[in-house]
């Protein structure tokens, strides 16, 4: 259940559960950036449209009515309390004021305009209001889930900072560009209308450019199958560890999440830490690839581990897999422990990923057996699930961040949004086969992964506690897509000795973290017992980036250092294409 408010009156128009102190301030691209895609949205997608999401399903309107119902007292008192505070609003008596994080509000006509103030203040009551009844309806956690996502986007949708009259930043553009402000408006807001995803958008297109500005560290592809191309980075030390890395994105997006822009670079810091490193790049599949299923990635990661045996002339590798690469990589550890040969794999690590789903947030819960039915026959109808429609749907999941507060950048003050990287690799969307997507939404239903036997990979039954790796688990403290406890149970499936790291920042600002940031720390125990909770008051907070504590904890299970080779591929394998390679062009 949620927990109580934090300072209610101070925050109002939040929801009333305590939100980590690592979220960033709404408003910021890098709030915006924490709700890049993970594979959670796969789960919510656009088979019915983001707008049928605005309603929650009739037995949760139901529950809800019905549980408040029996609380008449309650459901007066509450009544009273606001009608109260209406009274003080009126008269300027009410000391309502805006979180400090809450960006909508920051601007000082907020407070010193009466009229401004008067409707901000109505708001923040209203939308107190609505959560302190959600609170009183005590609702189990999957109602009370969907609930909450349609209060917060109809509470946020109603905010008088999206009303151009209202909102003082905009009425100030008017003045100061003579109204030019709206027709620029106007033009974006048709341009982004005109085709999907068809919400505010975060990002310039020509913002960046892969392969100039982002993508570049130095490498060529080495091998390429029709489902992925092999990347091989250039040593930059002169020697380097003897066991390679192999590297396995997410299936939604581009792979250079890994690669942005030199110094914010996680292929970049492995390669100057002596990490051999080799990256899949995932094909954009469209209506010709419907069959590519999770066996056709698990058999790809196994391509990709015999090609990187080959060029190195090692037995063994490690394997980095995020997000849904995470899921992929399990099986396949699986898989092998099955068939006798999981000493190929000398450590795994895993980022953002989760493999337990029970109660594992937000999108879980909006789940339905009605929504699945309509996401597997829609890409089953199409051969694959659109990234861009993903992005739509995903974008009402954090409306203040990745809707309102571009509504009122690009279409009410008429001005382009700030160019931020995360960004421009989380609009750069892919599709997602029709079979994979099936495989997917079929493997987090059931929860399959918690259970030996329930799913297969390759024909071997999945037993994850027979994958005796070890292995490196990171998650992240404000991850609204993969909450921190949902990945950490990741420890507890997986058979070997775990290490797990809590990063500050979310989803992807988590993993984008770089040395460097006086403000990044992460914490970590020496083990990894049962209960998140226990794990949590053991760990201890160390200041900087994760990134190197991973190269240590690898390095330790990498071997000897050996000569860095001269040339890239070798044994037969020919240079095809420098990095970033050609797939990731893919549109």
């Amino acid at each position: 259940m949620a927990q109580p408010a934090t300072e209610p009156a101070q925050n109002a128009s939040a929801p009333p559960r305590e939100r980590p102190e690592a979220v960033p301030s709404t408003g910021t691209p890098e709030a915006a950036a924490e709700a890049a895609t993970g594979l959670d949205m796969v789960l919510v997608d656009a088979a019915r449209g983001p707008l049928r999401r605005l309603v929650p399903p009739a037995g949760t309107a139901l529950r809800f009515g019905s549980s408040l119902a029996r609380r008449p007292g309650t459901v007066a008192r509450r009544a009273g309390e606001l009608a109260g505070e209406l009274g003080r609003i009126t008269t300027g008596r009410s000391e309502l004021a805006p979180g400090k994080k809450d960006k909508r509000f920051a601007d000082p006509a907020w407070s010193g305009n009466p009229l401004l103030k008067r409707a901000m203040q109505l708001h923040l009551a209203t939308a107190r209001t609505a959560w302190e009844l959600i609170e009183d309806a005590d609702l189990d956690w999957q109602d009370d889930e969907r609930i909450r996502f349609t209060a917060t986007n109809l509470v946020d949708a109603l905010a008088p900072s999206n009303v151009p009259f209202l909102n003082p930043l905009a009425l100030k553009a008017t003045i100061d560009t003579g109204g030019r402000n709206v027709v620029e408006g106007v033009r974006r807001l048709v341009s982004d209308l005109t085709a999907p995803p068809r919400v505010p958008s975060m990002v310039e297109p020509d913002a960046f450019t892969v392969g100039e500005d982002l993508a570049v560290s130095p490498g060529a592809v080495v091998f390429r199958t029709p489902v992925f191309e092999l990347i091989q980075y250039r040593p930059t030390t002169e020697k380097i560890r003897s066991l390679p890395l192999v590297m396995v994105p997410p299936t939604i997006n581009k792979y250079y999440i890994t690669d942005l822009a030199p110094g914010r670079s996680i292929v970049e810091h492995y390669v100057a830490a002596g990490q051999q490193v080799f990256m899949i790049s995932w094909r954009n599949p469209d209506e010709r690839h419907a069959d590519w299923d999770l066996d056709t990635y698990g058999q790809a990661l196994l391509d990709a581990m015999d090609v990187v045996e080959r060029i190195t002339g090692q037995e063994q590798v490690a394997v980095q897999a995020f997000c849904s690469g995470g899921i992929i990589t399990a099986m396949v550890l699986a898989h092998l422990a099955a068939i006798g040969r999981q000493g190929r794999v000398r450590a795994a690590s895993f980022a953002v990923t989760v493999l337990d789903w029970s109660k594992a947030g937000t999108v879980s819960a909006l789940m339905d057996p009605e929504a699945v039915e309509a996401a597997t026959e829609r890409s089953r109808k199409k051969g694959y699930l659109d990234g861009a429609q993903l992005a739509e749907v995903f974008a009402w999941l954090r409306p203040n961040d990745l809707i309102w507060n571009y509504w009122v950048n690009n279409y009410l003050q008429g001005k382009p949004p700030p160019n931020f990287d995360i960004l421009f690799w989380n609009a750069d969307t892919t599709r997602m086969s029709a079979g994979l997507h099936r495989d997917f939404i079929d493997v987090a239903v059931r929860n399959a992964l918690t259970e030996p036997g329930e799913v297969s990979m390759l024909g071997s039954p999945v037993d994850l506690s027979a994958v005796t790796v070890d292995t490196y688990a990171t998650a992240g403290v404000a991850d609204h897509l993969c909450p921190w406890q949902a990945c950490y149970r990741t420890t507890q499936l997986l058979g070997g000795e775990s290490r797990f790291v809590l990063s500050t920042s979310g989803h992807i600002a988590s993993l984008v973290n770089p040395p460097g940031n006086p403000k990044s720390t992460f914490q970590v125990a020496e083990s990894t017992p049962p209960d998140p909770n226990a794990w949590m008051e053991a760990a201890e907070t160390v200041k900087g980036s994760w990134w190197p504590d991973f190269m240590t904890w690898l390095g330790d299970r990498s071997g000897e250092e050996i000569d860095a080779p001269t040339e890239l591929g070798g044994n037969g394998l020919d240079v095809l294409a420098e990095a970033p390679g050609t797939y990731v062009f893919d549109k």
